[in-house]
């Protein structure tokens, strides 16, 4: 074997289903947002297609592009030499979304800048394509499995609402989780969505979705950088989880006056500091655990 040629690792199965689930959600968004009015949705001014095709842009950015360096970490090692400068150039395309107002919560509307860490996670995608080339490995048994797979089923059903809004329907009449959780139900003091839970993808659904990346990429005994990375990711992901299911299935039931408080961008908070400490922890535990 030559120095220039790949070590012939196959691909994670969990690289590939990290991808399978993201491009399930994107297809989602852009069917949801192109078949519903603007004005029912969150911060967008397109429909039809366009409007929908614009979402899923922005959605390969936030949190898509968090994820494709997560994954250039774990198949940088399995790439050609030749492709390696590829991933680097790859991972400073993807970590252009760091930079602040690339992703703004007030314009979910698709901007040139958007484009840069689009591309970075189409060469990403190119990239796990290039390594499935040698085959796709077979999931082993790890430890802490059980747990993730409670943790993770456990976050599934917290995300429902936000699963139905991005399906565009409500959850009132569904057996069970309409009498759970708050969906149609008007709250007309956060106009113009009066809906409690409104169509299309949610921040909370954001938090799910690295979480799992989390649980998933962290089956594969990453690296010390790695598995910090994967930590943050773990517990911002979770503290975006808290943020927008307490907003929307206890503030807005009115059961208490105070709100957790919004992480979605880095900044020197409290909330900011319980979340690095926190992710300090999860990466002690992770290792000592691996």
């Amino acid at each position: 074997m030559t120095g220039s040629d790949s070590d012939g690792l196959p691909l994670p199965f969990e690289v590939v289903a990290v991808w399978l689930l993201f491009a399930l959600v994107a297809v989602e968004i852009l069917f949801t947002y192109s078949r519903i009015p603007a004005h029912e949705l969150y911060h967008v001014s397109g429909s039809g297609i366009t409007g929908g095709a614009s979402r899923a842009f922005v959605f390969l950015n936030f949190p898509t592009a968090l994820v494709a360096l997560a994954i250039l970490g774990v198949v940088y090692g399995r790439l050609r030499r030749g492709l390696r400068p590829v991933a680097v150039v790859a991972g400073v395309l993807c970590a252009v979304v760091f930079w602040p107002g690339v992703v703004s919560e007030a314009n979910l509307d698709a901007e040139p800048v958007n484009t840069l860490a689009a591309v970075g996670v189409l060469l990403a995608l190119v990239l796990s394509l290039s390594v499935a080339r040698s085959g796709v490995s077979r999931p082993e048994r790890r430890r802490c499995d059980a747990a993730r797979i409670v943790g993770a089923s456990v976050l599934l059903v917290l995300s429902a609402p936000w699963v139905a809004a991005e399906l565009g329907f409500f959850l009132d009449g569904v057996p069970v989780l309409g009498a759970i959780f708050r969906t149609e139900q008007p709250f007309p003091d956060v106009y113009p969505f009066p809906p409690s839970v409104h169509h299309g993808h949610h921040h909370g659904m954001d938090g799910f979705l690295l979480v799992v990346t989390a649980l998933l990429l962290s089956r594969l005994r990453p690296g010390r950088a790695l598995t910090a990375y994967l930590a943050l990711m773990f517990c911002y992901g979770l503290a975006n989880i808290a943020n927008d299911f307490w907003i929307e299935q206890v503030w807005k039931r009115g059961w208490v006056s105070w709100q957790l408080p919004n992480v979605l961008e880095p900044k020197a908070s409290v909330a900011w500091a319980v979340i690095l400490a926190a992710a300090a922890a999860s990466w002690v535990a992770a290792r000592r655990t691996a």
